[in-house]
C-alpha cells in the first residue's frame, strides 16, 4: 500500500513539474523581452484584421473552425478591438474588447462576455493576456480562465495561441493567425 501511495505521489510531482515548467503556462513574458520587432497594440492591432483559427477541445481534437474579421482604433492611451467571428458550424459571434494601455508595458481590457478586467502585458515580440470568460450558452454557458499569447513575427503576422481552462484543467485551445487585410490571402 505504501509503495502505491509513493508512486501516486511521484505521478502527480511530474504532471505538477510538467505543467509548472514545461508546458504552455510555464512562459512568462520576461523570456520575450528581447526578441522583436517589438509588439505595440497601438500599431499591431489597428485598422481591418482578419483572423482564421482552429479550437480544440479537451481530448485535443478540432472542434471548429472560425474566421474574424476585427477593426481596431485607438485614441491615445485607449483603444477598441471589435471583432466579428464565422464559426464552421454556422455560428456567427460578435466581441468588443475595449483596450487601455497601463504603465510600462501593461493593459488592461474588458468585454461583455469577460468577468471583471483582462491583465495584458506586451514584452518584446509577445502579448499575455489573462482573463475569464463566460461562454455562450450555445457553447455551454461556461466560465473558463484563459491565457491568450500574441506572437508577432518578422513579416507582421501575429499568431495567437491560448488556452482555456476550467478548475485547473484545460478545456480548450484555439490556434489563429491574424493580420491586416490588405496582407490576408484572397
Amino acid at each position: 500500500m505504501k509503495l502505491v501511495s509513493l508512486l501516486l505521489a511521484l505521478g502527480l510531482l511530474a504532471v505538477l513539474a510538467k505543467t509548472l515548467f514545461f508546458s504552455f503556462r510555464a512562459q512568462d513574458p520576461a523570456d520575450y523581452a528581447e526578441t522583436g520587432p517589438a509588439f505595440s497594440l497601438k500599431q499591431h492591432l489597428s485598422g481591418e484584421l482578419i483572423s482564421e483559427g482552429l479550437i480544440f477541445g479537451p481530448t485535443g481534437k478540432m472542434s471548429t473552425s472560425f474566421v474574424a474579421r476585427m477593426v481596431g482604433e485607438w485614441d491615445g492611451d485607449t483603444g477598441t478591438l471589435s471583432e466579428s467571428f464565422t464559426y464552421s458550424n454556422g455560428r456567427v459571434q460578435e466581441r468588443k474588447w475595449f483596450l487601455t494601455l497601463g504603465e510600462g508595458n501593461s493593459f488592461t481590457a474588458t468585454a461583455d462576455d469577460i468577468i471583471g478586467e483582462a491583465q495584458g502585458t506586451l514584452s518584446g515580440a509577445t502579448v499575455r493576456l489573462h482573463y475569464t470568460i463566460v461562454l455562450p450558452e450555445d457553447a455551454g454557458g461556461h466560465t473558463l480562465n484563459a491565457t491568450d499569447w500574441l506572437y508577432l513575427t518578422e513579416d507582421g503576422v501575429i499568431m495567437n495561441k491560448s488556452e482555456m481552462r476550467k478548475y485547473g484543467i484545460k478545456v480548450a485551445e484555439l490556434v489563429a493567425t491574424m493580420r491586416p487585410v490588405a496582407e490576408a490571402p484572397q
